[in-house]
Formats: C-alpha cells, structure tokens, sequence
C-alpha cells in the first residue's frame, strides 16, 4: 500500500514536496483580487454568489448578533464545553510566547526594546469538505492574547447564507470582533484592501486551499500574511516498540484530511513495516472518509533507515509540518530534530492531540518552510521596536568612531549629523 524507499544502505537527503500553483491559479486569483479592489462589496456579493451559491445582498457579509445568538442556542453543551476548554488552553499557550518589553542603559545610552500590537488582524478560516470551529480559535486566540483590537475572521457561507454554529461560537468565545461570509482569493483581497463591509487588516492568518494561498502570496508585502500553506503533512517514526494498530490510526488521521495530505513512515526494519502495512489495511477499511483516505495514501511512502542518525536526517530532509515519533527513547530523539513544525513525542501524544489544541497551534508550516519558519504564535501579532537615547555625553564620545564609519562608507552627511551634536549645542 505505501511506496518503499530503502535508505539503509546509502545515505540519501529526501527532499520536502514543493508547493507548486498552476500559473492559470495564479491568473485567476490576479483577477478576483483586481476586482474586489476595483469594486469592494459589489465583488464579494457576485463572487460568493458565483462560488458558494449564497446570495448576500439582502442580508449583507456581516454576521449579524442575532446569528451569533442563534449559533449558540443550537451547539451542543458538550461541544460548547470542549471549545471553551480549547480557548482556555490556547490562551495560556500563547500567553508564554509573547515578547517582553525591556530597557537598559549602558555609558550613557538607554536602549531597548518596546512591544506594540498589531491593530487589526485578518483569521481565514477554510470551509469546503468540513468545518472548523478549532481553525476559529488557532488564528484569533494569538491575535487577542497579544492585544490585537479588531481581529476579523472570513469564512466561507453556506447556500443559504448561513455559517456553521460551531464555527460562530468559537468566534464568539476566542474573542473574534467580526465574522464575514467570505471564503476564497475574495476573502483576502478583501482583507488585505478593505471594502465597505470589511476594513483592511495588518496581517493575514490561517489555511485554505491553492486559491487562497496564492491570494496570500500576492498580497503578501502589502500586507503580512503567516505562511504559504500547501497540503497537511505527517512523518511518523517507529521502531519495534511501537503498536502497529496505533501507527496505521495516526497515518489515517492525517490522511483523511485531504486527497493531496502527505504521510511517510520511516521505520528501522521491514517487519515494523509490514505490520503497519497490515494494520493499515484495517484501518483503511474502517475510515469514515474511506475515499479520501484512499487518495492521501497513494501517495504516501515507507522509508527504512539504518540507524537514529539517518533517521534525523530523513527528518531534517522532508522539514514535516508534523513529527510523530514514537521509538523506545523517543525524548531524546526528539530533541535532536532540527526542522519540524510541531514534534509529538511518544506513543501517546499522536498529532490529533495537537489538531485540537492540547499544547500546540495547528497552524504550521509546510512544504519543507519548517526549515526555516515556525507555527503561528501569539509573536506574529506584535512589533517590536528598538528605542536608543543618547545623552549629551555619550554623544560627544561616541561621535569621532560613528563619524569614522560614515566616511569610511562614503556617508558624510551622517558624519556630520553627530559630529554636530559632539560639538554640543549652540548657546541661545
């Protein structure tokens, strides 16, 4: 069922899947995006109308608080129950990442850092195959830890017009200041320039299919965006000590997010493979979303290593959005993983646990980008400025050794700006 690579016996970097978007995406996407800036709400009403069936002009993009009121009336208490607990521990998740201003002074010079949130953040959060209500608290609970004031989430309605209960309560609950009914490339357009309906925000969170991503590509720099995301990925390691059953559950897991979703196991010996093969087969035949299991894990593979260390190395090769490891002295290997977006270490701790916020933000990096970026954070939400105060003294001696490095680049006027100030000023 799963493609073999054998690696045991050559030492062989793998390679991240690339995120690679058509070129007639990329047009489309050009267009949707000129049109909402051309023409603001009068876009999104015949783009929603055109793409999700709903037609918005009577009731407008806005939820309004008679939805929320309703969406809450009709989830679950027991539903309501684990999305609150979702919020509550995301919240102490992201309360440790923030940075913290600081000051010191040193020769005459007091120097730091201050920490200023973003004022408005755009959460994306995708519809389509199903609804995510825990996607509602990933993006917008770091947004208002780290004291965002507006935070606005697009969502993509149904036909007739409405938008999930779950996914309004978690809205709701993480703090969101604004729901819309926008999904797609119209979405960030919208986000990213503003319309009537919709003001332009700082920076744009959150997954969605190719469409919204090469949404955020083009936006991105006008506006900041988190990430490019592509499909969702898992590397599993296992050795001998790992349950095979549990292994083929968590492969499936990841498999029935998406057709195009990535899974590889890399295992030590052939046995451990053919168990999980076997395992694999059962599970498969039990999945609730058999077919889209079935086309995730046609492309999935099986890599056999020789040892910890090539296993590392695979690791570090693929860069995987998630890493399941699960070995007998599974902390330690843990900790010599250079480039993931999220490590769950033990045969307890599968990456659903993450999904859904036990510790973790879902949100994370793809397409090999953990090699060089991170999970969304409570950080990606603020600033942070330098702030340098010069005393008269301090500027008097530091100014021949600046001055210096100014000619010597060819910069004379900045010379001059504290060669002046040396001299001190003038008498009045």
């Amino acid at each position: 069922m799963l493609e073999l690579l054998d690696l045991r016996d050559r030492r062989e970097r793998l390679e991240p899947r690339s995120l690679e978007i058509d070129p007639s995406v990329a047009d489309a996407v050009r267009g949707i995006i000129d049109r909402v800036r051309a023409e603001g709400d009068d876009a999104l009403f015949d783009l929603t109308l055109k793409f999700d069936g709903a037609d918005l002009r009577q009731g407008g993009l806005p939820v309004s608080p008679q939805e929320f009121q309703r969406a809450e009336e009709a989830v679950p208490s027991e539903l309501k129950a684990a999305l609150d607990a979702l919020v509550e521990r995301l919240t102490d998740l992201h309360r440790r990442q923030l940075p913290a201003e600081w000051w010191d002074e040193r020769d005459g010079v007091r120097f730091g850092e201050v920490v200023r949130p973003l004022a408005r953040a755009g959460c994306y959060v995708p519809g389509g195959r199903a609804e995510y209500p825990s996607s509602v608290a990933m993006t917008v609970v770091p947004a208002v830890v780290a004291g965002v004031e507006g935070v606005v989430v697009c969502t993509p309605p149904s036909p007739d017009g409405s938008i999930h209960p779950a996914v309004l309560y978690a809205a709701a609950r993480a703090g969101a200041t604004a729901v819309a009914k926008v999904g797609g490339a119209q979405a960030v357009a919208a986000l990213a320039f503003g319309t009537a309906s919709i003001e332009a925000v700082d920076r744009i969170v959150g997954p969605g299919n190719v469409y919204v991503t090469e949404a955020k590509r083009q936006v991105a720099g006008f506006v900041g965006i988190d990430g490019l995301a592509g499909p969702t990925e898992l590397a599993v390691v296992a050795d001998s000590s790992a349950d095979p059953a549990w292994v083929a559950a968590d492969l499936v897991a990841q498999a029935e997010h998406d057709p195009d979703a990535l899974a590889v196991l890399i295992a030590f010996d052939a046995d451990v493979v053919n168990q999980v093969e076997k395992a694999l087969e059962a599970e498969v035949a039990r999945a609730g979303r058999s077919e889209v299991v079935k086309a995730a894990l046609a492309h999935a593979r099986t890599v056999l290593v020789a040892d910890d260390d090539q296993a590392v190395e695979v690791v570090d090769g693929l860069a995987p959005e998630h890493l399941h490891v699960v070995v007998a002295d599974a902390a330690p290997f843990a900790q010599r993983i250079r480039n993931a977006g999220a490590i769950f270490v033990g045969e307890f701790t599968p990456v659903p646990f993450g999904d859904y916020g036990v510790a973790s933000n879902h949100v994370l990096p793809t397409a090999g980008t953990a090699r060089f970026s991170s999970g969304l954070r409570s950080a990606d939400f603020v600033k942070v400025s330098s702030v340098v105060e010069v005393s008269d003294g301090a500027a008097a001696r530091l100014a021949p050794e600046v001055a210096r490095i100014a000619f010597a680049e060819g910069l004379p006027g900045h010379a001059r700006a504290v060669e002046i100030r040396a001299r001190g000023r003038r008498p009045t």
